[in-house]
């Protein structure tokens, strides 16, 4: 079976092609998510639950056995009459055209690309990597993240194996992007709960699952990513899981037992959120939001507070959050402060450098709950994984799998929290699993979670095989040399290849 690495480079290999037929990247990606939607609703219906979400002769059958100006014509029309639909169809396929122009090219997209292969016939991983593949692969080349990244598919299935999410609860990714967490966390649900009732699986069906993104286009290819995954209305007036919007912009309407999201950070927002209005403000550039606690421009800071404010009592959060959000001073300070009063923050796992889609973004996992009415105000213990210290991974060669993140979803003990043992008791010095009082925390300046006590190796290349450093360098030059050529202008790239 091909790899998903080979699927993603076969998929990606006919941009070349159709880059002369005036497509840019983004357009590349979005016609062929278009297609690709297609044919895998259509593999969905003849193999799994025989329901076909695509109309009769708006269906891949009906595209794939046209050629020429026949098939450029019923494609734009399949593209036109999806896009009136209602429900998710419409949501997916809404202002959609077809942009490629030459008819031969299409066909080839079509029959040689897309309906040789049986995508259902691939195990499911393999072909989630390979649709994510291309999405990443887009987000590098287009450099359109607004702070933006890709969250490594093993981070997210283990943050939602310790959320663990359960049947009839309500959950919400208000920076969904293209909908990983959501996505993992149904599947997590059907793995774990077999045997769900009817009104079980209509409930995460329609109503569990509920995301925020604020790209449209992000948007669009979450709507088709869900709806693949049975995930939203067919057709209908029911509202999608997913939705255009700014999450920050408005409180939540309502509360969540689950939240799960990679807020985008990096960037600094053109708006700040404030607690109250004051005489003078410029309403152009601050946005009301009474229930937050502190007024910031922050974006990751106003993302953690919404994060907190959307949680019903007794409700679970895990949260990707940079360095900056733990030590920084201020409105950071203070938003730690009372978090760590008003709710239980209990693991925080350092992630290592080097697994995001952008150089020098060190980010940690923030996992809190709303406290319920019977919990009091008594305060308990911050346990922190230290995936960070002397552990080296890159995007290329030595990627983070789900083998690295075994030790730390045994120890989070999603069971039963209060299982959970200080690997001091073995290691004094080493371990990287240990806990810590948080009114120990609380008195410290800043509240600063920037917790940390392994000490370094130094370089770390020092202990690897000689033929892995290699093998790493080489696969970092290959990639840094691959990002260059697509900075390239047009004509100097088909010289290069020629």
């Amino acid at each position: 079976m091909s790899s998903a690495r080979d699927i993603v480079q076969k998929l990606w290999s006919y941009c070349s092609i159709l880059r002369d037929d005036g497509l840019s990247y983004p357009d590349y990606v979005e016609q062929l998510t278009y297609l690709l939607f297609l044919k895998m609703a259509h593999e969905t219906a003849t193999t799994q639950s025989g329901v076909n979400i695509v109309p009769n002769g708006m269906d891949w059958p009906s595209l794939v056995e046209r050629r020429g100006d026949d098939l450029h014509r019923h494609y734009g029309e399949i593209l036109k009459t999806l896009g009136a639909s209602d429900g998710m169809l419409g949501l997916i396929f809404r202002d959609s055209r077809n942009k490629i122009k030459d008819p031969h090219k299409l066909r080839l997209l079509v029959a040689d690309l897309i309906d040789a292969r049986h995508w259902s016939a691939l195990d499911i991983d393999v072909k989630g990597d390979a649709y994510e593949g291309l999405l990443e692969k887009n987000a590098q080349d287009t450099k359109s993240g607004a702070g933006q990244y890709f969250t490594p598919r093993p981070v997210v299935d283990a943050i939602v194996e310790c959320i663990d999410p359960k049947p009839g609860e309500k959950i919400l990714d208000p920076a969904c992007g293209t909908g990983g967490f959501l996505i993992s966390a149904a599947r997590h649900l059907r793995m774990r709960n077999p045997d769900m009732t009817p009104t079980e699986e209509e409930h995460l069906r329609l109503h569990a699952i509920r995301g925020g993104e604020l790209v449209g286009e992000v948007t669009r290819l979450a709507a088709m990513n869900l709806l693949l995954h049975g995930i939203g209305p067919n057709a209908g007036t029911a509202e999608p899981p997913v939705a255009t919007q700014d999450s920050l912009a408005v409180p939540p309407k309502e509360l969540y037992d689950v939240i799960i999201t990679n807020p985008p950070f990096g960037k600094r927002s053109s708006v700040t959120l404030v607690t109250k209005a004051k005489e003078g403000d410029d309403e152009r550039r601050r946005v009301l939001r009474d229930d937050l606690w502190v007024s910031t421009s922050n974006k990751e800071l106003n993302f953690l507070q919404h994060v907190a404010v959307s949680l019903s009592q007794g409700g679970r959060a895990a949260v990707v959050v940079p360095d900056g959000v733990l030590s920084g001073p201020g409105a950071g300070s203070a938003i730690r402060r009372r978090l760590l009063e008003t709710f239980d923050v209990h693991t925080l796992l350092r992630l290592p450098a080097g697994i995001f889609y952008a150089a020098g973004v060190n980010a940690n996992v923030l996992f809190f709950d709303r406290k319920s009415p019977g919990q009091g105000s008594e305060r308990g213990r911050l346990w922190v994984y230290d995936l960070r210290t002397d552990k080296r991974f890159t995007l290329v060669g030595r990627r983070l799998s789900s083998a690295d993140l075994t030790e730390f979803t045994r120890l989070y003990e999603p069971a039963d929290r209060a299982k959970r043992e200080d690997s001091r008791a073995e290691d004094p010095v080493g371990g990287r699993w240990r806990s810590f009082s948080v009114d120990d925390i609380l008195k410290r300046e800043d509240c600063s979670l920037d917790l940390f006590w392994l000490p370094s190796q130094g370089n770390a290349m020092a202990t690897q095989n000689f033929d892995e450093i290699v093998g790493d360098l080489v696969a970092d030059l290959q990639f840094a040399l691959a990002e260059a050529a697509k900075l390239m202008p047009g004509d100097e790239r088909r010289r290069e290849e020629r």
